[in-house]
C-alpha cells in the first residue's frame, strides 16, 4: 500500500526515534568522544562517496543556462537570508534566540539535491537544469554558507569563531573528501552507480550520527527545558512561513522574467529547498557542540514541510501536464485549403 503523500516518510520518523533516544539515553564522557570520531568519519565518507557518485557530466550540464542558474543561486544564498533577517520582528516573538540563530542558519544552506530533481521531474520541469543547478548549489554552499554564517548569524549573537577558520573546517572535513572522490570517480564511479543503496546508508545513517551526537550534547545542556510546546508550534509557523514566501517569490519572478514553464517548476523546487544532508554536518563543523541540538532543530522541521509541501505541488503540477498533453494531441487537425 502507498504511504499517504502527507505522512512522514522513514527517514524522518527516523529522526524523531533519534531524536527521541539521545533526549532519554543521550551519550556522555568517553562514549561521547567516541561517537565523535565515528560522525567525523561518517561524514568524510558521505561526502567522498558523493563526489564519486557525481558525474562530471552532471556538474557541467546545462551551464549554459546561465540565467536560470543565477535566479536559483541568488534565491538560496540571498533570497533566504534576507527574508530571515527582514522577518525578524515576525520571527524572534514565536521562538528562543537559539531556534533563532538555527533559522538564520537554515536561511544560508545550499539546495537540496536529490528532492530538487526528483519533485522536478515529477512535475514535468527541466530535469536536466536541475540536475546542474542543485548540483551546483550543493558544491558552492562548501564555500557560501560558512561566509554566510559568519556575516549573517555572528550579527545576532552567535558565537561561530573565525569566518576563515570555519571555512578551513569545511575545506578539510567535506571538500577534501568531495574531490578525492571525484579524482576516483573513473575508477569507482560505476561500482558507485550499481551500489547507490550503500550511499543512501552512508548519507542517512551519518546524519542520524550526527543528530545523536548533538541532541545528546543538547539534552546535557538542558535543551528540553527551555523550549516549550508552544515554542515549539511557533518555530512550525515560522517554518511555514518562509517555505511559503519563498515559494512564492520564486514563482512571481520565474513568470516576470518570462522563462517557460518546465524552467518555471526547475527555479520553484530548486529555489525553494534547504539540504538537511549538507546542513547537518556543516552545523558540526560550524557551531560549538553544546549549541548544534537547537540549530538544527529548524533544519529538521522544515526539511519534512518543504517535502510535504513539494511532494503535493509536484504530484498536482505533474498530472495537470499529463492531463493536457492528450488534450493538445486530441485536437482535430485542420484540413488543408482548397485551391
Amino acid at each position: 500500500m502507498a504511504r499517504p503523500k502527507l505522512l512522514p516518510d522513514n527517514f524522518t520518523l527516523a529522526l524523531v526515534g533519534t531524536v527521541i533516544l539521545a533526549s532519554f539515553l543521550p551519550c556522555r564522557g568517553s562514549a561521547a568522544i567516541a561517537f565523535n570520531w565515528v560522525t567525523n568519519i561518517a561524514i568524510g565518507l558521505l561526502f567522498f562517496l558523493h563526489g564519486a557518485k557525481l558525474s562530471r557530466e552532471a556538474i557541467v550540464a546545462g551551464a549554459t543556462h546561465w540565467r536560470l542558474h543565477l535566479v536559483v543561486l541568488l534565491s538560496t544564498f540571498a533570497l533566504f537570508p534576507l527574508l530571515g533577517l527582514v522577518l525578524k520582528p515576525v520571527l524572534t516573538p514565536l521562538v528562543t534566540p537559539a531556534l533563532y540563530t538555527g533559522i538564520l542558519f537554515l536561511c544560508t544552506l545550499p539546495s537540496t539535491v536529490q528532492s530538487s530533481i526528483a519533485f522536478t521531474s515529477m512535475a514535468k520541469g527541466n530535469v536536466p537544469a536541475a540536475v546542474c543547478s542543485a548540483s551546483a548549489s550543493s558544491l558552492l554552499g562548501i564555500f557560501i554558507t560558512p561566509a554566510l554564517v559568519g556575516v549573517v548569524v555572528s550579527n545576532h549573537g552567535a558565537t561561530t569563531g573565525s569566518p576563515w577558520h570555519t571555512v578551513g573546517n569545511i575545506t578539510l572535513q567535506l571538500l577534501v573528501p568531495f574531490i578525492a572522490g571525484q579524482l576516483l570517480r573513473p575508477a569507482i564511479g560505476a561500482w558507485i552507480d550499481r551500489h547507490r543503496a550503500i550511499l543512501k546508508f552512508v548519507d542517512q545513517g551519518s546524519i542520524l550520527l550526527v543528530v545523536y551526537v548533538a541532541f545528546s550534547e543538547a539534552v546535557n545542556e538542558g535543551i528540553w527545558h527551555s523550549i516549550s510546546l508552544s515554542t515549539l508550534a511557533g518555530l512550525v509557523a515560522v517554518n511555514i512561513l518562509l517555505l511559503a514566501a519563498a515559494l512564492f517569490i520564486t514563482a512571481f519572478t520565474a513568470k516576470r522574467l518570462g522563462f517557460s514553464r518546465a524552467d518555471q517548476i526547475t527555479i520553484i523546487f530548486c529555489g525553494s529547498k534547504k539540504s538537511l544532508a549538507s546542513g547537518i554536518p556543516m552545523a558540526k563543523v560550524i557551531f560549538a557542540s553544546h549549541a548544534v541540538g537547537a540549530v538544527v532543530l529548524p533544519l529538521m522541521l522544515f526539511h519534512q514541510i518543504q517535502l510535504m509541501v513539494c511532494a503535493v505541488l509536484a504530484q498536482r503540477w505533474g498530472a495537470r501536464k499529463t492531463a493536457a498533453e492528450p488534450a493538445r494531441e486530441g485536437k482535430p487537425v485542420a484540413a488543408p485549403a482548397r485551391r
